[in-house]
Parts: structure tokens; sequence; C-alpha cells
């Protein structure tokens, strides 16, 4: 579960809602139906595949019993998983993993988006596969810390050289960062 939520960036309705039918662990694709009710394909990284391919053949097969519900991720009594217990799940396994911070389903999905953009991922596919209808909610994800832009500037802006404005130049004409 953790694996598809950071390697997808779902939300967490989305997660707790995926159906079998729409996971392909072949393609490693997943179809999920989002805010206003949108449908969209979102690939699946192969270490969460595996992941959930091991969940399919050993948990869910025990969680299913004779129910036999059509959602991914199963409770105890093989029905689709609430969102209060995805986010009980969560909780427990960073606690058990010894993180201090606070941890919520919704970080995995921000995780997700800022380490696209980090890793040089252009921000409308992320826009894409996260199923925002508008890039400024896109952008709220993306807080990246002066150090990463100022390097995106040096190595891709013709004029991006990092070096400090000279006593007595013109600074329009020197490179800022």
């Amino acid at each position: 579960m953790l694996e598809l939520f950071y390697s997808s960036g779902l939300r967490l309705s989305e997660l707790t809602r995926a159906k079998l039918e729409n996971l392909s662990l072949s393609e490693r694709m997943i179809r999920v139906t989002g805010k206003g009710n949108k449908t969209r394909l979102i690939p699946v990284n192969h270490t969460a595949c595996g992941a959930i391919e091991d969940y399919l053949n050993s948990e869910r097969i025990k969680l299913a019993g004779k129910i036999c519900a059509p959602e991914i991720f199963l409770s105890r009594r093989g029905r689709a998983m609430s969102n209060q217990m995805a986010w009980l799940i969560v909780k427990k396994i960073a606690l058990a993993a010894g993180i201090k911070r606070r941890v919520y389903p919704h970080l995995f999905r921000h995780t997700m988006a800022s380490d696209l953009l980090t890793g040089g991922a252009n921000l409308r596919v992320i826009q894409e596969l996260l199923g925002h209808e508008n890039i400024s909610t896109t952008e709220t994800y993306l807080h990246l810390d002066s150090t990463y832009l100022r390097e995106v500037i040096r190595r891709h802006h013709p004029r991006g050289v990092m070096r400090a404005p000279v006593e007595g130049n013109n600074p329009s004409r020197e490179p800022l960062l």
C-alpha cells in the first residue's frame, strides 16, 4: 500500500477505492477515479508492482475469504479498506520505523511530486499524474530549496553561470545567482 502511495501519488480515497480490475501489473498501470469523478491512468513502478503482487498472493487471499470485495486493499473483514484504516496503517508503520515527524497519507503524494520535480520531471507531467485541473495546485506541492533552484538555473539557463556581482559593475549585466 505504501509503495503504491509513493510511486503513484494517489490520493487516499483513490487508493482505498482502487479496484483490482483496474490494476495491470504486467503493464505496470493503474486506472483510478479521482476528484470530479475523473479517471486517469497512472504508471506503477517495478518496486510497487512487486509489493502489490506479494500482497495479492498472500495477505489479500487471507483477507478476501468468501466476500471478495473488488478493491485492491481490504480490511480484516474482507471489505474495502476505509480511509481511516489506511491512515492508521501509515501512522503505525511510521511509528515502528522510528520516524519522529508527523506522517500522514498525503505526505506520500507530496513527496512523490517533489521527488519527481527534483529528478527533472516536467511540472505539466506531474500535474497530469496527480490529476490536478490547475497547474497552480501542483505548484503548492513543490517547495524547493534555493540550492536546488540555483543549480537548475546554473545548468540550464544560458546566463546561469554562478558568480557574485562585482562591485562597480552594472548588476543588470551580471548573473544574480
